[in-house]
């Protein structure tokens, strides 16, 4: 089964995830910006989370035989601190560069007045770099952040095509599905989506501009959900094309609007490869970097 996984944060994650998920199928990915948890307090922070995303993480995913890509924004949550502002002076330097395929996540955390006026201008950016828009919808009040964020996509112009819609669930999928846009699904242990509802979803609504995504990031998440994802469809009945389109071929669809998505395999990577001077391995005894 191969995997794109759309949504992950691997910065957060670990290089035994990394092999894990190769073995799964995943054979490519993209990384969205987002909160750290801890909060930022300058925009320092960010040029050097960004430079990690285009630059190491890059780098290390590769050693494990998986493309990365990443999306570059000033996530919902941050956008509502006035210190962080200057982020938004950030991005176009990074919108530029190889492997960013999107902008984001850009979207909607509480519905503030600083949320919207963020995001307004971030789907700007995406209209003047040409790239596609990842949106974050609310773990809180999701419907009303959906609408919202469907009547903003509307005003700005973008071709609904363009936009994918994040973290949807059973609430929220037909006015997406109405929209023209693309639906993502993150699917959690415990939380959001699980594969048996997710199936259901797709049972219902079919499979065309249906995407899931793992979102493992720092929090309780796993990596591999992508994968039990596939399984549960493949146990209810959909077919292996069925499965390789929600899994594969609809996210590279998406994201391959870019026109920067590189997909080739890898195959065996050189683990002792170094990056700024710093590999992967870590007290190798003759003495390499460390």
């Amino acid at each position: 089964m191969r995997i794109f996984d759309p949504h992950i944060h691997m910065t957060s994650r670990t290089t035994d995830d990394y092999r894990a998920m190769y073995e799964a199928g995943v054979r490519a990915l993209v990384e969205p910006a987002f909160w750290l948890g801890q909060p930022r307090t300058g925009v320092s922070s960010f040029r050097d989370y960004f430079d990690g995303l285009v630059g190491w993480e890059r780098f290390r995913s590769e050693r494990f035989g998986i493309r990365h890509h990443c999306a570059i924004a000033l996530n919902p949550k941050e956008a509502n601190d006035p210190r962080l502002s200057g982020v938004l002076d950030l991005l176009p330097r990074y919108l530029a560069k190889d492997g960013v395929v999107a902008v984001g996540e850009v979207g909607f955390d509480s519905l503030t007045s600083e949320e919207e006026k963020v995001f307004r201008y971030q789907m700007e950016l995406a209209r003047e770099f040409e790239l596609p828009v990842l949106v974050h919808t609310p773990h809180r009040d999701k419907v009303a952040g959906t609408r919202r964020t469907l009547e903003l996509v509307a005003e700005s112009g973008i071709d609904p095509e363009m936009v994918l819609v994040d973290h949807l669930n059973e609430a929220t999928v037909e006015m997406v599905h109405t929209s023209g846009c693309t639906m993502g699904f993150s699917i959690y242990p415990d939380t959001k989506m699980s594969p048996d509802r997710m199936v259901r979803i797709l049972q219902e609504w079919g499979t065309d501009r249906m995407i899931v995504n793992s979102a493992a990031d720092w929090g309780h998440s796993d990596p591999l959900l992508t994968l039990r994802t596939g399984e549960a469809m493949r146990s209810a009945g959909f077919t292996g094309a069925e499965t390789e389109r929600v899994l594969w071929d609809n996210p590279v669809a998406f994201y391959g609007q870019s026109g920067r998505l590189v997909l080739d395999e890898i195959g065996t990577a050189d683990v002792s490869a170094t990056f700024s001077g710093n590999s992967i391995l870590r007290g190798q005894p003759d003495g390499g970097a460390q």
